[in-house]
């Protein structure tokens, strides 16, 4: 969990308010995208304007705290996997959530994505988590011996991504298939 300030920890229901805000304004920027009312997300989250204000001063602040969140979801998800199933297996999953976040959340990410600015730390952070998950997950793979030896994590985030963007305007047969011949280029011979 992030805090709004890593150096001072909240206290519990501040961390809950902060959380739940994130949570609402996560589905409201989803459905009517990111310039939302800051009102309207506060009443959604059941807190006062106050509240909100708080922990995210600017709309710019909620809008990297939903990209972060975002994000670490997505990274996580990589060393969750990791832990419950073999390496291989566990790559498989993850590079398919990333096609289905690609997919799912495009709009959103773009839109998040846009308006954080690419040299922010905010930024560097989440560039960063991601592409230690990736790299992590496909270090187990590589010391399964199941994907070839020259295979990097970025590789596995640019290969999510562009199956992602593809299948946004394919069916879903040929977004597996899709994920299909990406994993089997993956593969060792």
């Amino acid at each position: 969990m992030v805090t709004a300030d890593p150096a001072r920890p909240m206290r519990a229901d501040a961390r809950r308010n902060y959380e739940r805000i994130v949570a609402v304004a996560k589905v409201a920027f989803t459905a009517d995208g990111v310039d939302v009312p800051a009102d309207d997300i506060a009443k959604r989250a059941g807190v006062g304007a106050g509240t909100l204000y708080r922990h995210f001063p600017t709309r710019d602040k909620l809008i990297e705290a939903v990209y972060r969140d975002e994000i670490d979801g997505l990274a996580q998800r990589a060393f969750d996997l990791l832990e419950k199933l073999p390496p291989g297996k566990a790559l498989e999953t993850w590079l398919a959530t990333h096609v289905i976040y690609v997919v799912e959340k495009h709009g959103l990410a773009m839109t998040l994505k846009a308006s954080v600015d690419a040299g922010s730390e905010v930024f560097g952070w989440c560039q960063a988590r991601l592409r230690t998950a990736a790299d992590a997950i496909v270090k187990a793979a590589q010391e399964e011996g199941v994907i070839r030896t020259d295979v990097t994590g970025v590789d596995i985030l640019r290969l999510g991504h562009g199956v992602g963007s593809a299948a946004s305007k394919a069916s879903p047969e040929d977004t597996e298939r899709l994920l299909a011949i990406v994993l089997d280029g993956l593969r060792v011979r």
